[in-house]
């Protein structure tokens, strides 16, 4: 199950898309490693280039840790590698606790590593993420994690989508995921703030419905020039 902090929610929508860590485009649309086509781009490393906006966004993971979860519940932050690494850094130090950081592979050189740092065996460790779309690389971290001797309960992001794919892993994986908002509430407040009209937020709204069915039902698999 997934749960979003409602107090925050507006908050963090308003501030990722005044920092432009939020865009929108429809023709053409982005096009996503895995090929799927979308019409929202959602990049929060924006946020480590904004002093005063990632302060904000790390006080809101602090808050929904507060609130959810428990200081005295975490031996150690896990961030997914590379975007959330950031976020698990500030975080951690902020909770003076031990970090690591699990990458989506191994390494094909010198150690040959997945967990990257000092991990304790049996520790309870709390997931960092920044975004998630499929869920894949919260699955991946926990399941590192869990290898190597460790607890996982919880899992922060600062966003989600929330598809039907991603809530499904989840909860086959006996994940809690907070998020700080998510794609409909950001698009929501695009909506407010005329960066997007009603036509387009229906658009989004039917990409987040079935991301990876959209561009054919767009009639978008096509090349642009």
């Amino acid at each position: 199950m997934i749960y979003k902090n409602k107090k925050i929610s507006e908050h963090a929508a308003d501030l990722l898309l005044r920092i432009h860590a939020v865009s929108f485009r429809f023709n053409p649309p982005y096009t996503f490693t895995s090929g799927i086509k979308s019409p929202i781009y959602l990049d929060n490393r924006i946020v480590m280039s904004y002093p005063k906006e990632r302060n904000k966004i790390i006080a809101f993971y602090i808050s929904v840790i507060d609130e959810h979860v428990g200081r005295k519940n975490i031996d150690c932050i896990s961030a997914t590698a590379s975007a959330a690494i950031p976020q698990g850094a500030w975080i951690a130090q902020k909770l003076n606790l031990p970090l690591v950081y699990v990458r989506p592979t191994s390494k094909a050189y010198g150690k040959g590593n997945k967990l990257e740092g000092h991990f304790k065996k049996g520790s309870r460790v709390l997931i960092i993420e920044d975004h998630i779309s499929t869920a894949a690389s919260v699955i991946n971290n926990a399941a590192t994690i869990r290898s190597l001797g460790g607890k996982v309960k919880y899992c922060i992001a600062a966003t989600n989508y929330e598809t039907t794919l991603s809530q499904k892993q989840i909860r086959e994986n006996k994940i809690k995921v907070y998020s700080l908002t998510t794609g409909k509430i950001i698009v929501e407040n695009a909506l407010k703030k005329a960066m997007i009209s009603k036509k387009e937020k229906e658009i989004v709204d039917l990409w987040f419905s079935a991301p990876s069915d959209w561009g054919k039902k767009m009639g978008l698999d096509r090349t642009y020039h």
